[in-house]
């Protein structure tokens, strides 16, 4: 099964891969911006996310054998691959795999680190929408808030919901399986991991996720990399600060 993807422009292909919960039309806008710089933009869904397929199985390594299976099958080469958290993770491996179909490496906000399972009150909101009968996204929204405080939080995850049928919403994450193998996300990538290719590493001034500890390991592991910080941003920097985003990327591929 090919994982599926809405492909905006033309030229030499660069895949962006979405995070937990995510799809590959929350990256839609700067999509469009990189496209206009002649890139094809593969804005791609993991599997048990957005449009792609159901599995059971969902770890970094399946996921990295996904997009490989991807590559083969739109024939791409020389891909710049692009990444944010559980994407990152998969962009790292799939790098360090497959060296030779990538001609640059940008993560976003992730290290190749353990991080400890964090999306416990997230995935109890959306178990509630995903067992109950959901008619208006008001009535989603309202549900969420008793587990999920913040709005644009909140906003990111309704992302998931679709008319199941007429009146009735429902997720198009494979919720199941996700909460089941949801410690799979905060894994660390092999200690042996080794990346070739060019990277680029952005952190959010405002997140925790890529600390100073991190950068030695990112050194040891990465053989020609630089880790910028971006500033008014948090774990999703691409969201909060799209204009340093931007440019931090679009000076780095071109």
């Amino acid at each position: 099964m090919i994982l599926h993807s809405k492909i905006i422009g033309s030229g030499s292909p660069l895949l962006i891969l979405h995070g937990f919960l995510g799809m590959g039309d929350n990256w839609k806008t700067l999509a469009k911006q990189f496209s206009a710089l002649g890139f094809e933009v593969h804005l791609i869904d993991q599997r048990n996310h957005g449009r792609s397929f159901h599995a059971q199985e969902f770890n970094y390594e399946v996921m990295a054998e996904d997009l490989w299976q991807y590559c083969k099958h739109y024939k791409l080469r020389s891909c710049i691959v692009l990444g944010h958290s559980m994407g990152g993770k998969i962009a790292m491996l799939f790098s360090s795999l497959y060296p030779e179909i990538v001609s640059k490496l940008i993560v976003a906000d992730i290290s190749p680190r353990f991080y400890p399972i964090h999306h416990q009150q997230i995935l109890e909101g959306l178990g509630q929408l995903h067992q109950q009968i959901i008619s208006s996204r008001k009535q989603a929204d309202n549900l969420l808030s008793n587990y999920v405080s913040d709005l644009g939080t909140r906003q990111f995850l309704l992302k998931n919901l679709y008319w199941k049928k007429n009146g009735e919403l429902g997720l198009r994450i494979n919720f199941t399986a996700l909460k089941a193998n949801v410690a799979e996300i905060g894994e660390a990538l092999p200690s042996h991991l080794e990346v070739v290719v060019p990277t680029l590493f952005l952190r959010g001034d405002k997140s925790e996720y890529i600390g100073n500890e991190d950068i030695a390991l990112i050194h040891a592991q990465f053989r020609e990399q630089k880790v910028q910080t971006i500033v008014n941003a948090g774990h999703w920097l691409h969201a909060e600060n799209p204009k340093a985003f931007y440019e931090c990327v679009s000076d780095f591929i071109n």
